[in-house]
């Protein structure tokens, strides 16, 4: 056969398979809805469950979210979810299209989002499903209708807490209000308008970023509370050995300043318009055919190694909340160990709506994991962080964790060279490299990193 010809036929078939399904009655449509909340800067342990669960361990035992804990309550949460760069961009990226971000491009906060780029979201409405992107979007300051969705309703860069500048499919328009409950407003209208066809809906909250800004009905909350010093406190990185504070004393209660007083209030109003999400599907009666997952783009230091922010290699950088609920899975109040990662969700998604993952994603689909089907899980991941053109003066770093162990690597700084013993020092206090008992492990780590690199088709930073 002749070869354009073919290349012809094949694009042939692929446009009568898409229309047949664009056409399809949506009323009788089956495949699940998706609803995909990503707030920005939430630690993993920054739910109220978590910290129930933690009993006297729990540092903020004081945090309500009974709309997180609610959806935990009725799905999935995963203990173990991480994500392979602790950057807003580069994470953000990563959840559309599978991709670590040396592949999809978007290295740090100033680059756009390349328009052409495949994405679980451009699959989805090739599919048939109804789209839209509602929040933050957060790639440098692009504009414009966010790429492979059929509508959008989100801002600038950051934006702001209150009356923020909203473009509605590219067009600006002013909104008075606190800005997650107007994302939420505009996700609602979505839904209500596409009660009757399969959709993807991605919801960005700009909360907790900073510069944080409550809900008026948040901002007296938690006063007078304490919370425990870290326990890793003092074990500052090795590229910031000036900011060590043996003054610190690891567990000490000291009182909650009000820089992170409004981490968690902001975090209230987040639960609190996840819950009128969770409402609305409710009313709709949409629930029961509708994945609901909630998430984080990276997590967040609050004093851990003396650090504040992310990007660093340490668990409270790259741990994330994970809850997922679709009641047709049959799984309430289900608690997961297994290694999930934002790299995971484009082909999650798709796999669940039925169609193919993309040649070029590079996760693996939680659907047979949430089965039962999936025996044989990932033992480990590699991690990576670049050099942030807006903040110079941070450390690029790549490191590959497993159940049990840490190696991170600096490149061009061989002596900063960390490896951690996961499974008894969980903390991350105990830099084990020069400690000869531990040579077998640093160098079956090393090889693992390296193998795990090639695996990933990665590049230094």
């Amino acid at each position: 056969m002749n070869k354009k010809f073919a290349w012809w036929a094949g694009w042939f078939v692929i446009a009568a398979l898409c229309a047949d399904v664009g056409s399809a009655d949506h009323g009788s449509d089956t495949r699940p809805n998706i609803l995909f909340i990503l707030t920005d800067d939430q630690r993993w342990d920054a739910m109220g469950v978590v910290q129930k669960e933690q009993g006297a361990a729990a540092r903020f035992p004081w945090l309500q979210t009974p709309n997180m804990d609610r959806l935990a309550a009725d799905g999935v949460r995963f203990r173990n979810a991480f994500v392979v760069n602790s950057l807003c961009s580069p994470s953000r990226a990563t959840f559309l299209t599978g991709q670590y971000a040396y592949r999809h491009g978007v290295l740090g906060n100033a680059e756009d989002f390349p328009v052409n780029h495949i994405t679980c979201a451009s699959l989805l409405t090739a599919a048939g499903y109804v789209t839209g992107y509602f929040g933050k979007w957060h790639m440098g300051e692009q504009r414009g209708q966010r790429p492979g969705f059929t509508t959008s309703a989100s801002f600038v860069g950051h934006g702001k807490y209150f009356n923020c500048p909203f473009e509605v499919d590219g067009v600006r328009r002013e909104t008075t209000g606190w800005v997650d409950t107007v994302v939420t407003d505009f996700a609602i209208d979505f839904l209500k308008q596409n009660a009757g066809k399969p959709f993807f809906a991605m919801v960005g909250f700009k909360t907790p970023h900073d510069h944080r800004e409550p809900r008026p009905e948040d901002a007296a909350a938690y006063p007078e509370v304490t919370t425990a010093v870290p326990v890793s406190a003092n074990c500052v990185p090795p590229f910031k050995p000036e900011q060590a504070n043996p003054g610190k004393i690891p567990g000490k209660q000291v009182p909650l300043q009000p820089y992170d007083r409004q981490y968690f209030q902001t975090l209230n109003g987040a639960d609190y318009n996840l819950g009128r999400l969770l409402d609305t599907l409710d009313a709709l009666h949409l629930s029961e055919n509708t994945m609901v997952i909630y998430t984080s783009d990276n997590g967040y230091f609050l004093g851990e190694h003396a650090l504040g922010d992310k990007r660093y290699a340490y668990d409270e950088s790259l741990r994330i909340p994970m809850l997922l609920r679709y009641p047709k899975l049959g799984l309430k109040g289900k608690v997961m160990d297994d290694v999930v990662l934002n790299l995971d969700f484009a082909q999650t998604a798709l796999d669940f709506a039925g169609l193919p993952a993309d040649a070029g994603m590079q996760g693996r689909s939680w659907k047979p994991l949430l089965s039962g089907a999936e025996t044989r899980w990932r033992e480990s991941f590699y991690y990576e962080y670049f050099l942030d053109t807006k903040f110079p003066k941070e450390t690029p770093c790549q490191a590959l964790r497993t159940p049990t162990a840490k190696l991170i690597i600096y490149p061009g700084h061989e002596e900063w060279t960390e490896l951690f013993d996961l499974k008894n020092d969980p903390h991350e206090t105990r830099n084990l490299v020069n400690e000869p008992e531990f040579a077998a492990l640093l160098a079956q780590m090393k090889t693992d990193f390296i193998k795990a690199q090639q695996a990933a088709k990665a590049k230094s930073p």
